[in-house]
């Protein structure tokens, strides 16, 4: 054996596993075993780096663990359609019963030209008056709409803003076809892409119209739920976890893509438990570094044991309190927003950071 080959194992031993990582100078590369036959290629994906050794196999094809991206086995080609997205591949042999791969690889890198998508451009605020975004979260069957307490009031909400020369816009998350997040968190911070890896792959997911809203529109987003045991709607859950992205950069990156935001929260429902939606909206938001003005949210409930949901709604659908209420809350955000955005006039360049002090200004 010279130099140029390099011992990995015993061919008995590998050929038990279909595929595994293994190390060359410090290198990742992927090594498979499928009907007899060994192949070797660089174990870094050309997407975003995921280690491709422990993924798995898909016939001859090696699928990344982060985000599913194929390549040959052997050749390092892309799958088919995507060829010229190529990991470099090496040769491999079996001598004495040992499993020998070159050091140096027989084939390039090649990637194609994959342009960024339109919500990873740099954040940049355009002029003007601050703009507020609602979001509903509350379910319903398509086609079927009833009465939403928390929507209701939501609609009170934007046209206070509307009233006042205010651009605004209301997202029903009902309306929105968006996958469930698939924890590529779980397996490294880094597979946890900005945007969500999902709204990159998948040209029909709608939830890149959220990260627009709230990256690049609004400057005031009001997020109105309703209380379902106790928590916000599964909707609003399904949207926060597809919202890991935002944080994650956050914490990778020290990147705060939520600059200067002001973020309120409505919350309506026929059991109690306010303070304790409430807390897990505003501390979500925290996270992501936005600011919350006086008294940040409003809500109705009428306790555990009002379990006539009818009556529920025939109060707030009445309620000139509650309409004053979400009217007062807009115009206090409103406030703050202003107030933010002077301030960040004055200060250019600054942002909020985690890497030391999360609650300290940085430069």
């Amino acid at each position: 054996m010279t130099e140029d080959w390099v011992d990995v194992g015993a061919a008995d031993e590998l050929a038990q596993t279909p595929l595994r990582q293994v190390e060359i100078d410090r290198r990742r590369l992927a090594l498979s075993f499928r009907e007899g036959v060994f192949g070797v290629v660089d174990g870094v994906c050309n997407h975003a780096g995921g280690p491709l050794g422990q993924g798995r196999l898909d016939g001859d094809y090696i699928v990344c663990p982060w985000h599913y991206w194929k390549f040959h086995r052997a050749t390092g080609l892309g799958e088919p359609g995507y060829e010229e997205d190529a990991v470099p591949s090496h040769a491999v042999k079996v001598e004495n019963g040992r499993v020998l791969v070159q050091r140096m690889a027989q084939t390039k890198r090649s990637r194609l030209p994959h342009p960024p998508h339109a919500v990873a451009r740099k954040p940049q605020r355009q002029d003007g008056k601050p703009r507020i975004v609602g979001i509903s979260t509350t379910v319903m069957t398509e086609g079927q709409e009833r009465f939403s307490t928390s929507e209701h009031l939501l609609e009170q909400a934007l046209a206070h803003a509307t009233a006042q020369g205010h651009e605004t816009q209301l997202i029903k998350l009902r309306d929105l076809k968006f996958r469930a997040c698939e924890g590529f968190y779980s397996k490294s911070a880094h597979a946890c892409t900005w945007p969500c890896s999902i709204t990159q792959m998948d040209p029909d997911d709608q939830l890149d119209r959220v990260y627009e809203a709230l990256v690049h529109w609004a400057d005031v987003f009001v997020i109105a739920t309703p209380i379902r045991w106790g928590n916000p709607s599964s909707l609003y859950y399904k949207m926060v976890e597809r919202m890991n992205c935002i944080q994650n950069q956050i914490v990778i990156a020290d990147r705060v893509l939520l600059q200067n935001k002001t973020v309120a929260a409505i919350i309506t429902g026929g059991q109690d438990n306010v303070q304790g939606v409430a807390g897990q909206m505003l501390g979500f938001f925290a996270e992501l570094g936005c600011h919350f003005p006086p008294f940040p949210y409003i809500a109705h409930t009428r306790g555990w044991s009002a379990e006539d949901m009818e009556r529920n709604v025939e109060i707030v659908r009445a309620s000139a309190e509650l309409r004053q209420a979400a009217s007062e809350l807009m115009q206090r955000s409103l406030d703050l927003a202003e107030r933010l955005l002077v301030t960040a006039e004055r200060q250019p360049g600054t942002k909020a950071g985690r890497k030391g002090n999360p609650n300290v200004a940085i430069r």
